[in-house]
């Protein structure tokens, strides 16, 4: 399979061509001058369109990659804190220019963050509930955590496929573990849950928050995928 299109990447702000080489469009139908991909432009069209205001806000994105929305915002916006989680760094210490982070365990204060960003992470996070919590804590009223995460379920339950014990020992529920690519990990990162649209029912349980879902399809915009849903998730203002 093979197909192009003139556009307009959001990634790269240039009219483009984008390009599919292969049928598995999520990761392979990218803009030909900035090689963003699907989920990241659908991403950064959400944050356009609920958080305009994104370049003099405070942005904490997990696990970016150097392409797509996660160059752009590090390139534009004055406050924007990249964080990874480093198992041998101290909580809120910079390693390698990225703050080191613990999406389970947070180290930034209260009401401090106007928007955390997270892109593919949230299926590889084993107390996602405490992880909502967290994300909820450090919002400021009226701050958002817009996200990407593959909701390959739909309307069927979210399905846990990994966990871990007290002890600190895996316990796999799928025959074959899944793996996705991680870029300070060679061994990629483990797939834990699969979920569903019921995914918002788990944020708010975890957080108190609400969530949208928004679901975008634009050839003009490079915008067609599988699993190209992104999540919005607001802490009120009063």
């Amino acid at each position: 399979m093979q197909f192009s299109n003139k556009g307009f990447c959001v990634c790269c702000n240039q009219d483009t061509t984008f390009i599919a080489n292969q049928s598995w469009l999520r990761d392979h139908y990218e803009c030909s001058l900035c090689k963003s991909i699907p989920r990241e432009r659908a991403l950064m069209h959400v944050i356009n369109l609920f958080y305009s205001h994104w370049r003099n806000a405070i942005i904490h994105e997990s696990s970016p990659i150097n392409r797509g929305a996660s160059l752009l915002l590090r390139n534009e916006c004055k406050n924007y804190i990249p964080s990874y989680y480093y198992l041998d760094v101290n909580m809120g210490t910079y390693y390698n220019g990225y703050r080191c982070e613990n999406l389970e365990n947070l180290s930034f204060e209260n009401n401090s963050i106007d928007l955390h960003i997270s892109q593919d992470v949230f299926e590889h996070i084993f107390d996602v509930k405490m992880a909502f919590s967290e994300i909820a804590r450090t919002l400021k009223p009226g701050g958002m955590h817009i996200f990407t995460t593959p909701i390959v379920n739909k309307n069927k339950p979210s399905q846990l496929c990994a966990e871990l014990t007290k002890e600190g020992k895996i316990i796999h529920y799928l025959d074959n573990p899944e793996y996705h690519g991680n870029p300070i990990a060679q061994q990629g990162s483990l797939v834990v849950m699969h979920w569903g649209y019921d995914i918002t029912k788990w944020i708010h349980e975890a957080s108190g928050l609400f969530t949208d879902v928004i679901h975008i399809d634009n050839l003009d915009l490079g915008i067609r995928a599988e699993y190209i849903e992104v999540l919005v998730t607001r802490k009120s203002i009063g």
